[in-house]
């Protein structure tokens, strides 16, 4: 067994240079594995002497485990590993090599830890079953000299070269049964009103999930005016999430919606609605504030529902379509997709605007509709921008004075040449 020795510590540690505590820690990390390797050779013999003969146990692990204060997991990891790097003795007496003896040599010297030599010992089981005696032992060679100034990649990359040497033509292929997709979501409101969305994919389906995430889930352009996108990407996933949705439900054959974005039922008179004080159900899931509702309607189905004072239904009104399919599809050609300068959003990412709102006594034409992409959508809802129908019939948008002080109209012409 090696000889082990413990660093001198200093006295005063605070006082010692980044030099000295790196060396101090290698010293100790070398004498806690020589450590470890000596153990291991006590523990090697106590198993060829049998451990219930010595002390009554009925294996060594179980013994080892007692006296370390261990369960019987981790000391029987101890003992294997052991019992791995030393040689044993089989029932007639005569001595069996370990399986791994170079890496026993550098183990003793405290070269590698235990998670380096249990690597080498699972890619050691991992050769062919037909692979030679002296083919194994080259192999476990060629790891033990690597695995001192290696990590485990660089390992995990040994092990495919030799079994590339050692069985080149690989396994013989064998069509596997094709699993059952396993797929699973959860979807919960929370009280503060947000909904938390969990789920477990399949490969296949997270990876067709993830490629639909990313190619919504980009960043926007730097603008005319050198604005970033600056979004995290959690919050451009969510978005793009919500334009996938939107994507879904517009699809003509979706059950339940029948290619109609929204469905707003109005809780409130309109005049409540206009001035900005009254609350809408979205889907009958929730309320919205009276703004997110104008938002919605522009492009939506409405039912006005007429409430008693004690929330009883009293008169449902017709369902109305505000954009008809003739005139999204009119849009469509006119815009080319999101209208606001320098967008790139296609048609089908974009939802139809009415300039003065329908609320307003605004009407459902053409010269008073206009194509945004969700996010410019909410802009114009919500920010100092402004649109408006120019003279030629094509919409133009006025920037807020602390972007232009002159105010200058501009159009998007990324759709157009």
């Amino acid at each position: 067994m090696p000889e082990t020795y413990l660093p001198e510590l200093p006295q005063e540690l605070w006082r010692a240079g980044k030099l000295e505590l790196a060396q101090g820690v290698q010293q100790f990390l070398q004498a806690i594995r020589m450590a470890t390797a000596g153990l291991g050779q006590f523990l090697a013999e106590i198993e060829n002497r049998g451990a219930k003969d010595l002390y009554g146990h009925g294996s060594t692990a179980s013994w080892f485990a007692e006296m370390a204060g261990l369960s019987r997991g981790e000391a029987g990891a101890v003992v294997k590993r052991a019992l791995a790097l030393n040689p044993t003795r089989a029932l007639d007496g005569t001595e069996v090599p370990p399986v791994a003896p170079c890496t026993a040599a550098v183990a003793a010297q405290g070269l590698v830890g235990d998670e380096r030599i249990d690597q080498i010992l699972e890619i050691l089981k991992r050769l062919p079953a037909d692979t030679s005696v002296e083919d194994r032992a080259s192999a476990e060679k060629i790891l033990a000299e690597l695995a001192p100034n290696a990590g485990p990649r660089q390992l995990s990359e040994a092990e495919t070269k030799l079994l590339g040497w050692l069985d080149p033509d690989g396994n013989e292929p064998k069509d596997p049964e094709p699993k059952e997709p396993r797929r699973e979501i959860t979807l919960e409101r929370r009280k503060d009103g947000f909904w938390k969305l969990t789920g477990l994919l399949d490969d296949e389906t997270g990876a067709r999930t993830a490629a639909a995430l990313e190619a919504h889930a980009q960043p926007r352009p730097v603008d005319e005016f050198g604005q970033a996108d600056l979004r995290m990407k959690c919050e451009r996933m969510g978005d793009a999430w919500a334009e996938l949705l939107d994507l879904a439900i517009a699809c003509p054959d979706q059950p339940g919606t029948s290619g109609y974005r929204t469905l707003v039922n109005v809780t409130v008179g309109l005049d409540e609605l206009k001035s900005g004080l009254g609350a809408a159900c979205l889907d009958f899931v929730g309320t919205m504030t009276a703004r997110e509702a104008r938002l919605a309607a522009c492009d939506c189905l409405i039912l006005p529902v007429v409430m008693s004072g004690s929330g009883e239904p009293l008169d449902m009104g017709r369902l109305r379509r505000f954009v008809t399919p003739g005139q999204r599809r009119a849009l469509n050609l006119r815009d080319g997709g999101c209208a606001f300068p320098d967008c790139h959003r296609k048609p089908k990412n974009c939802h139809a605007h009415h300039i003065h709102h329908w609320a307003d006594g605004g009407p459902t034409d053409l010269r008073n509709l206009v194509l945004l992409c969700g996010f410019h959508h909410r802009l114009i809802h919500h920010g100092d921008w402004e649109v408006r129908m120019a003279a030629d019939g094509l919409p133009e948008f006025i920037p807020p004075q602390y972007r232009d002080p002159l105010r200058h109209p501009r159009r998007n012409t990324l759709h157009h040449v």
